[in-house]
């Protein structure tokens, strides 16, 4: 290769990247159904997320946690989640295309549900991973390889469990099985995934700081070769660490992005974090993993004329009764990405 053609290559190769956003948890508590009903009987939520939509949707790729069933009536909050299909719609328009459907909620109701909920994915052309109709589903589904500007990006989604609720059925959910997890990652690099995303539904409830089987998963999640590992499940949020090795590669582990919306009450988890990441080719044309940064999210809910739960920005909530609640939530949550994050900075 001349000289000159070598520098075409690496011009070319520093221009090439891909930003993708990674969202938490997409609750559906008795709360947000009652708003969100319309007087004719339809739901309404794309009012939800209009503040973020335009983040959302100028990524190449946006990734959310979906934790609830999406399945016929009746619908329900906590303990046993039912959402109407108007929530996919609303999630869609904002601008995700990736659901991730394996978390411990997924059985909520029980493997119709499940079904139910891949059916009311498909029906909208949506992406989804985690969970599948039966073993051959997950046979064709599996490695799940997206294009995203020229980058192959490989995506797995496990979950611990499912709250005691087992299948009785053929139907599959993707639980922590580590043998099996470093199968899958070999599988989908050996299909020709250069980035791999392993989404792992994980850890304590409320806790802001992992649990040492987190970190032991994560560290071993690095070593099979995963490159961004994206947590849910704690529903607060949790650090996010850039990790490089000595050759210069990067892996992104974010513990827990906390709840994209929901109704839940508490100080630490009336909001949650968007992980924003770029990809980029290095001088010989390998994909890496750049940079990351994070954006916080605060849940406002209905009142002073709002009908619907908002997502806002915590530092410009519009509801001077909410206002020091979303400063509380913002404060822990910075405080605790100030101490514990490692090259992963608040996006301006």
């Amino acid at each position: 290769m001349s000289p000159v053609v070598q520098l075409i290559f690496k011009i070319a190769c520093s221009l090439q990247q891909a930003t993708l956003i990674f969202a938490g948890d997409a609750m559906m508590h008795q709360g947000q159904i009652d708003a969100a009903r319309q007087p004719d009987g339809t739901y309404a939520y794309t009012p939800c997320f209009d503040a973020i939509a335009p983040q959302v949707r100028a990524a190449d790729l946006a990734v959310v946690n979906l934790e609830t069933p999406v399945s016929p009536p009746p619908y329900a909050g906590y303990p046993c989640f039912n959402a109407p299909a108007a929530y996919l719609d609303a999630l869609a328009h904002a601008g995700f295309d990736l659901f991730l459907t394996a978390n411990n909620h997924t059985l909520d109701r029980r493997d119709r549900g499940l079904r139910a909920t891949l059916d009311s994915l498909d029906a909208r052309g949506l992406a989804h991973i985690g969970t599948y109709r039966n073993a051959e589903h997950r046979r064709q589904a599996i490695p799940s390889i997206h294009t995203v500007n020229g980058f192959r990006i490989g995506f797995l989604n496990y979950t611990y469990g499912t709250n005691g609720i087992t299948l009785r059925s053929d139907a599959v959910v993707d639980y922590i099985d580590p043998q099996k997890i470093r199968a899958d990652i070999a599988a989908t690099r050996a299909a020709g995934a250069e980035i791999i995303c392993a989404a792992m539904h994980w850890g304590n409830e409320y806790q802001l700081l992992p649990n040492p089987t987190q970190r032991n998963l994560a560290d071993s999640l690095r070593s099979w070769g995963a490159d961004l590992i994206i947590g849910a499940h704690p529903h607060v949020i949790q650090p996010m660490e850039m990790r490089a090795d000595t050759t210069g590669r990067k892996t992104l582990v974010v513990y827990s992005l906390g709840n994209l919306i929901s109704n839940m009450r508490t100080r630490d988890t009336r909001g949650g974090a968007l992980a924003t990441v770029t990809l980029r080719r290095d001088t010989l044309g390998r994909a890496r993993v750049d940079t990351a940064a994070y954006t916080l999210t605060f849940t406002l809910p209905p009142g002073a004329g709002r009908r619907s739960y908002t997502l806002v920005h915590p530092d410009s909530c519009p509801d001077p009764r909410w206002q020091p609640h979303a400063k509380a939530f913002a404060a822990t949550a910075r405080d605790i990405f100030r101490r514990h994050n490692r090259s992963v900075p608040e996006k301006n």
